[in-house]
């Protein structure tokens, strides 16, 4: 996962914004409102998606594309950016 090609990166900040988008803008879970808010939590859920498969595992091998799976890089972002958010709102 060091070396990733372009199509992976993408791939990864496509998960990344997609959970930010719903964590931010559906479910209104963020430290404060707003544009930087929600890019911040993009930065941090590419992390938690890009350490998505090597934490959780290698589940579904339909469903990759090539070191990037799908499901575990899902439940990673979603994982950084909760508990990012809990730290944060712990902190004030």
């Amino acid at each position: 996962m060091i070396g990733m090609d372009f199509i992976s990166f993408l791939i990864l900040l496509v998960i990344s914004v997609v959970v930010s988008g719903i964590l931010h803008y559906g479910l209104n879970y963020y430290v404060s409102p707003g544009l930087w808010s929600f890019l911040s939590k993009v930065v941090v859920g590419w992390v938690g998606a890009w350490l998505g498969s090597p934490v959780f595992g290698y589940w579904l091998p339909g469903l990759q594309y090539q070191n990037v799976y799908y499901i575990p890089a899902i439940l990673g972002a979603a994982a950084l950016l909760v508990v990012a958010v809990d730290l944060v709102k712990m902190r004030k």
